[in-house]
């Protein structure tokens, strides 16, 4: 009887629903948990700015309710202890410092205290973050600010060179971002990285 050749198992495809700049909206909040839900996502990642001036309530509640892990990059607008109480009230995890796999994926970020986040700082947490997931056959950077030398730069603000340096040299297949309004849903390539400037409405993504 001839030899059968053992057939590789396909791996199911990651649907992930990843937004930012919700900015203390509560019913934006609900309508993502919605579009999450109705997508099937198996994963929602929130890539920061999630508070606003006023301080609101069920920013998170919504995600959390559909059982799905939700992952987050503290933004330019978010505090330290917000960020703190939404890891330790709702159980999210935070990217700046924690990495995760799906099957053969690996999650890495790292957030922003400020607007002018400093170059190396950034890239250091990146490096940090990206050492524990880069034996990984597929990779997803996550943070709020954009990378230098992108799209979002249109907007008059420019990038980070901290988050461009490790798109270049840790090369992701895909880094999420927000921050830049103006430039939501923005994509772009660089090298074998796709770019998604993912704002406030939100992206589905298959990988």
């Amino acid at each position: 009887m001839p030899k059968q050749k053992a057939r590789k198992r396909k791996q199911k495809k990651l649907r992930i629903l990843a937004a930012g700049d919700i900015h203390g909206s509560s019913k934006q909040a609900e309508k993502l948990a919605e579009k999450a839900k109705k997508e099937k996502a198996d994963l929602i990642i929130l890539t920061g700015d999630i508070t606003g001036l006023i301080e609101t309530k069920n920013l998170i509640k919504p995600f959390t309710r559909l059982k799905k892990r939700v992952l987050f990059v503290p933004g330019n607008w978010d505090s330290q202890e917000s960020a703190n109480f939404f890891e330790n009230f709702y159980g999210i995890k935070n990217l700046d410092n924690y990495s995760l796999n799906y099957g053969d994926i690996g999650i890495f970020g790292a957030g922003n205290e400020n607007l002018d986040e400093d170059d190396k700082k950034m890239f250091n947490k990146l490096k940090r973050n990206f050492n524990k997931i880069k034996n990984l056959e597929k990779k997803i950077m996550v943070t709020h600010l954009h990378p230098a030398g992108t799209k979002s730069e249109l907007s008059g603000w420019g990038g980070n060179k901290g988050i461009r340096k490790a798109i270049d040299k840790f090369k992701p297949d895909l880094v999420l971002h927000s921050h830049i309004h103006e430039l939501e849903g923005a994509e772009e390539e660089k090298g074998k990285t796709k770019i998604l400037n993912v704002g406030r409405k939100g992206k589905i993504i298959e990988i």
